[in-house]
């Protein structure tokens, strides 16, 4: 098999849970050599959430950390200690990146903050994933998901009209910055192609929802002092741009051409546009139903839809190039034939939870293809591989190691 895009690079991961791990999985896929550092005794914060086979707990069987941390290197280091910290600046002097969660003002305290390392390494890039960045009034305050997406703006945006706003679910600010500090990541790369230097590359979560956004909403109110509301299971501009019910479940329904709504309407009526529809004049501009008659078109819809379940409207709606689609539940992603098509899933044999199925790439690259090369790492898994086989410790040395607690 071809070199992997990223084989050759060399990446220290310094990060818990979900977003800085995120961040260095995305590169270890594409072929970057990972190393995870993790506290002795309990390591990474995923390794104590489920889920768990069997619903056991056991740190080396989270379902969470498996996925986060496949293809990765493991070592444990207590960076609170001086032997610690020197440790990781001689396994830093020939490292690329470092991937980084911590907070500001501790990694200064460190003496690991960007302007120490790049003493240590001036070629160093330094991810840093934080909820409020590496400056303004927020930095050293601690921050969660919740937090992020409602100071970025992100919450208010969702909910239905009337009701409390919504965090938005299964922590996707952190895979959102993850994914911003992979990408800011591979262009400080370029960089340093033609300066020679490092550089600090630094993520605030709250920032990267305020991005995500910032075509409509935020725009909006800058020039015309418009106000996000909550829409609920609908998005405001034309109808149909929803989600309603059907016989078994759901179907997300967006018609933007004009067509696309008549083909839809037509398969309501056996081949005809329903009479109701063509008789009533306010239904004939699809801007107008979205602001003012969408409760009473989702009614018009809801004895059609709710007698069909979701693979037969699925299946009407892809005949006549409609663009619906059906709300799965994570059992009908699993076992969807279009990714196993694609052989999305992959399987991988993890010494203590066995064989289990794997989400897989997000993209796939032609000459350089991604794979699933190794399983996460156990607890200090590769102590001996790094600290004697590379650094040049000795067993005995490693043994004191561990008996001091740096290790």
């Amino acid at each position: 098999m071809s070199d992997k895009a990223l084989t050759g690079l060399k990446v220290v991961e310094l990060a818990e849970f979900i977003a800085g791990p995120y961040c260095g999985k995305l590169l270890a896929d594409f072929g970057a050599e990972v190393l995870k550092v993790e506290r002795p005794g309990t390591g990474d914060e995923a390794r104590e959430r489920g889920p768990f086979p069997g619903h056991v707990p056991d740190p080396e069987k989270s379902g969470l950390f498996l996925y986060l941390n496949a293809n990765k290197l493991g070592i444990t280091l207590n960076i609170e200690t001086a032997t610690g910290r020197d440790i990781l600046k001689k396994i830093l002097k020939t490292a690329d990146v470092l991937v980084e969660d911590q907070p500001p003002a501790r990694m200064k305290a460190l003496g690991l903050d960007f302007e120490s390392l790049r003493q240590v390494n001036p070629r160093l890039i330094v991810v840093s994933i934080t909820a409020f960045g590496q400056s303004g009034p927020y930095k050293d305050y601690k921050g969660y998901a919740i937090n992020a997406s409602a100071l970025g703006g992100q919450s208010v945006c969702a909910g239905e009209m009337g009701r409390e706003p919504l965090t938005p679910p299964l922590c996707l600010g952190h895979y959102q910055s993850a994914t911003a500090g992979a990408t800011a990541a591979m262009g400080a790369i370029f960089a340093r192609e033609q300066s020679g230097r490092g550089q600090h590359v630094d993520i605030s979560e709250a920032q990267v929802w305020a991005t995500l956004h910032t075509g409509n909403q935020e725009t909006s109110f800058i020039l015309h002092g418009m106000k996000r509301i909550r829409w609920g299971h609908r998005t405001p501009g034309i109808y149909p741009y929803t989600i309603l019910p059907c016989q078994d479940g759901f179907m997300s329904m967006i018609a933007i051409q004009g067509y696309q709504w008549k083909r839809f309407l037509e398969l309501m009526g056996n081949g005809q546009v329903p009479e109701w529809y063509s008789t009533e004049p306010r239904y004939q501009d699809r801007r107008e139903i979205s602001l003012k008659y969408a409760d009473e078109m989702d009614g018009r819809l809801a004895p059609w839809l709710t007698s069909h379940s979701k693979a037969e409207i699925y299946k009407m709606c892809l005949e006549k190039k409609v663009p619906f689609a059906p709300v799965r539940n994570m059992e009908e992603v699993v076992n969807d034939a279009h990714l196993a098509f694609r052989d999305y899933f992959v399987e991988v044999d993890h010494p203590a939870a066995g064989k289990l199925k794997y989400p897989g790439a997000p993209g796939r690259l032609s000459e350089t293809p991604w794979a699933m090369d190794r399983p996460a790492p156990l607890l200090g898994q590769h102590n001996e591989e790094i600290y004697c086989r590379r650094l040049g410790y000795s067993s005995e040395e490693l043994e004191a190691l561990r008996n001091g607690g740096i290790i």
